[in-house]
């Protein structure tokens, strides 16, 4: 088949060749994009009077019968094509004839496959950007229903304090809203209209950008021709603002790996997102946050493949840019796989309320209000953290809690303590006394909620 450069060159491609450098095979997915953006500039040849009337409406009358054959399975995809732009294009000029020739007038594939990429992503952000949306009106939802439950809050995976469930779930929430300010901020600069620019240096024909953008619904226009065929930081932005929401993702899977094992005993994961064993009939294994966990991987390797193939390339465009395409893809169907199956497994997970509250319970979790109770006697802090240090140690000698030790005990390690003293040793006291902006305190936490209620109308 002719290729479209042709009239340079003598002898034909190499078989070889066309398999290796061609982009049909994935960027195919890009066709109501490129579709929508011929048609957008076939209007603006038409209003320019660089194509006639008569051609622009058979164009696009050409364009929309090539894309009904596409969402109906009728079109064949040519490998020796190369990609999207040139299959859609052979397959207009056999519908329409000469015409079709003229679509191609005054841009270049660098310039038409920037703003298909801007374009899918500039979807696609938006249905993440509802998915990020919905999985946060789940953990509010289950919030809510466990604004009374204790469970232990820890760090270096070793029980610290108690905190409210509530309190543990916002944390996501608040993750989650950082999630969704990058990936707006993202949008910003996707949201950048590269057409026009041609191969690099602009075109000598009058075209008129700022219709085709205002017909394609972009803010604003690249400022410059080289640029605009060469950016990719959108897609870099893209994939960074992916990689940390599934870090975050990531971060709950684990937790909910380990809290539905024997070891912590803190939720029920339901039977419909788990899996059993080949040869162990009692095994019932977290695959769905495991596989989460493991897809994190994906996202972060999309990210570094695409650093990589920028951080070395001159001005202006370079083939190596047909690798954005496929981290991009992967990127967005993975990160909106492990929201959706998220948002349908969390609503049916079981909180053992009272596993969380006994656990919240043991392992001397008050013992830092011990400290707080001694500082407001006076006491200065790094004396009063001693103190309660070797009021633990006694009680791990002794086989005691805090709750048994008597007020007489309690004397031995400081004559300021008295009987006020066994308000600070429930869990429930220490949680509610946590009133710092930000604290675990109930009240803090509904006023959290009633935040993110109203953030996510």
């Amino acid at each position: 088949m002719k290729k479209p450069w042709a009239g340079r060159f003598t002898e034909k491609t190499e078989k070889i060749v066309e398999g290796f450098t061609s982009s049909i095979s994935f960027d195919k997915r890009l066709y109501e994009c490129d579709i929508d953006g011929s048609i957008a500039h076939t209007k603006m040849l038409g209003k320019q009077k660089i194509i006639s009337r008569r051609e622009m409406e058979l164009i696009i009358r050409g364009l929309d019968k090539v894309r009904e054959e596409i969402r109906n399975n009728k079109f064949k995809f040519r490998d020796e094509l190369e990609d999207i732009h040139m299959n859609i294009e052979h397959a207009l000029i056999k519908k329409i004839g000469s015409a079709g020739g003229k679509l191609h007038t005054a841009r270049s594939r660098n310039d038409q496959t920037a703003l298909d990429l801007r374009l899918f992503m500039r979807e696609e952000i938006s249905s993440i950007l509802k998915l990020i949306t919905s999985f946060q009106r789940v953990l509010l939802d289950i919030a809510e229903r466990h604004v009374d439950t204790l469970m232990p809050g820890y760090t270096h995976l070793q029980r610290a304090q108690p905190v409210l469930l509530a309190h543990h779930l916002l944390a996501y929430l608040e993750m989650l809203e950082r999630d969704k300010a990058r990936f707006n901020d993202c949008l910003k600069r996707v949201n950048v209209m590269p057409l026009g620019s041609a191969a690099l240096a602009g075109t000598t024909l009058p075209v008129d950008r700022k219709y085709v953008a205002g017909l394609l619904k972009f803010p604003a226009i690249s400022g410059n021709s080289m640029d605009a065929v060469s950016d990719r930081d959108f897609v870099i932005e893209f994939l960074s603002a992916s990689g940390l929401l599934m870090a975050h993702l990531s971060r709950l899977a684990e937790e909910l790996v380990l809290w539905s094992s024997a070891e912590f005993g803190f939720i029920e994961l339901p039977d419909a997102y788990s899996t059993g064993s080949s040869i162990m009939p009692q095994k019932k294994n977290p695959d769905v946050p495991e596989l989460i966990r493991g897809k994190t991987g994906r996202v972060f390797g999309s990210l570094i493949a695409m650093l990589t193939v920028l951080k070395g390339l001159p001005l202006s465009y370079n083939r190596d840019l047909q690798e954005d395409k496929e981290p991009v893809f992967d990127a967005v169907d993975t990160v909106k796989s492990c929201l959706s199956v998220l948002i349908k497994m969390l609503t049916e997970i079981k909180f053992k309320i009272n596993v969380l509250k006994n656990a919240a319970d043991a392992g001397f979790s008050t013992a830092t209000d011990i400290a707080e109770y001694l500082v407001r006697k006076g006491i200065p802090f790094r004396n009063a953290h001693e103190a309660a240090g070797r009021i633990v140690r006694y009680c791990i000698c002794k086989n005691k809690t805090l709750a048994g030790l008597s007020l007489k005990e309690f004397k031995g390690f400081s004559k300021l303590i008295e009987r006020d003293i066994f308000k600070c040793l429930t869990v429930r006291e220490s949680v509610n006394k946590k009133t710092s902006y930000g604290g675990t305190s109930k009240k803090n936490v509904l006023a959290a909620l009633k935040k993110f209620k109203k953030l996510l109308k």
